[in-house]
């Protein structure tokens, strides 16, 4: 108490260099003052209604069960404070993908219904039909059935399948389409190798070009495209371009505007299965591509390369994606023939150089091994001991 009244006393004296640190320290009590003040809480602190005199008047749990059910309920109640759970859980708001594809108007559930007990009725009344239920011969026709699925969950089901390739990822990113216009693409002179949705063909299978068939309107123009993200050898953000025909007049591909001719798959070696995505947009009305156009035939890899969205940007407020087909596949010997005869270079090889395999220093004895323990010793360069 005497030092402190004696440090008071020389402040208010004004002697010496203690007057002039005054101000200074007046300061920092300020402070002090103001960091011990409390804000009130925003809301009822926790156990705030529990009379802590009378603890032995509380509800006992009587259970570990009752304890950890009691403890989940709680813990799933709302706070006003910011709890640990709430500090990791918080995220960005997402940015929900952008559909880019052509409107559905899906028919009214009631006509629907309506068409379904039609079709039941006129069912019932056919003998036919009646007696080979009831002597189980019924046999119902696949193409009915898959007729009845393209017009119904089929492109739903086949953007599932574009969604779980990567597709929409690597084409279109932050967006998505729903093909509704069916794309039939089968290769060979007989139309015997068909592209579904993720199928495995050979580059020799699709060294031609394809046979292509969608059902469209007489009046209508179409750009059907063919690319690889998988293939570029410089940038993996790039694309190598397949085939591009534009400003097709209805469903006949051959009268359409050949931007880029046709050239099969090329996979490298060694770099596994690449995808080949066929995507067909619908016009709105005829298309300038004289940009996009490549020289015929092109067999510069620096002409070829490109990329889907540009193409997309370029041209979105006339072209609509409506139509999706896609294949793997990977290098078989026509890639190297399409590499030296074609593109005129040395064909590009990925290998992996894999690490010799660690082997422990071997024991002399060694106790718990197994009978081949000498195998692995037996071609390196340190000593083996013992014959067996």
């Amino acid at each position: 108490m005497t030092r402190g009244f004696w440090c008071c006393s020389q402040i208010c004296s004004g002697s010496g260099s203690v007057w002039k640190e005054a101000p200074a320290l007046t300061s920092v009590l300020t402070g002090l003052s103001v960091l011990s003040h409390r804000s009130p809480p925003q809301g009822p602190m926790p156990n705030e209604d529990i009379d802590w005199t009378r603890l032995d008047s509380l509800e006992k749990y009587r259970s570990y069960t009752r304890y950890v059910r009691a403890a989940e309920e709680t813990d799933r109640k709302d706070v006003w404070w910011k709890t640990y759970r709430k500090y990791r859980e918080e995220k960005k708001e997402a940015v929900e993908p952008v559909n880019i594809g052509l409107p559905h108007q899906r028919p009214s559930r009631k006509t629907e219904v309506k068409e379904r007990k039609k079709v039941m009725l006129e069912n019932k009344k056919n003998p036919e039909m009646e007696r080979d239920d009831r002597l189980r011969t019924f046999r119902i026709p696949l193409d009915r059935v898959k007729t009845q699925w393209e017009q119904t969950n089929g492109p739903y089901h086949i953007k599932r399948l574009a969604e779980h390739y990567g597709i929409y990822k690597d084409l279109f990113p932050m967006a998505y389409f729903v093909p509704r216009v069916m794309l039939r693409v089968a290769y060979g002179e007989d139309s015997s190798t068909t592209v579904h949705y993720g199928n495995h063909l050979t580059p020799s299978q699709a060294a031609q070009a394809p046979r292509v068939h969608f059902e469209a309107e007489e009046n209508s123009l179409w750009t059907l495209l063919l690319t690889s993200p998988d293939e570029h050898l410089l940038d993996a953000e790039q694309e190598y371009l397949h085939w591009l025909v534009g400003n097709i007049p209805g469903n006949s591909v051959s009268s359409g505007e050949e931007l880029c001719p046709y050239i099969s798959p090329f996979p490298a070696r060694g770099t596994g299965f690449h995808r080949c995505i066929y995507i067909l947009f619908k016009q709105e009305r005829p298309v300038d591509f004289s940009s996009d156009l490549r020289s015929s035939p092109c067999y510069c890899l620096k002409q070829r390369t490109f990329r889907t969205l540009d193409f997309y940007r370029k041209h979105q407020e006339k072209i609509t994606p409506a139509g999706l087909a896609f294949f793997q596949c990977q290098w078989d010997q026509s890639v190297s023939r399409t590499f030296h005869t074609l593109l005129n270079m040395r064909e590009p090889v990925f290998e992996y150089d894999r690490p010799p395999v660690y082997h422990p220093p071997q024991k002399k004895y060694p106790h718990g091994q197994p009978l081949r323990y000498l195998d692995r010793y037996r071609d390196g360069a340190e000593k083996t001991y013992g014959i067996y």
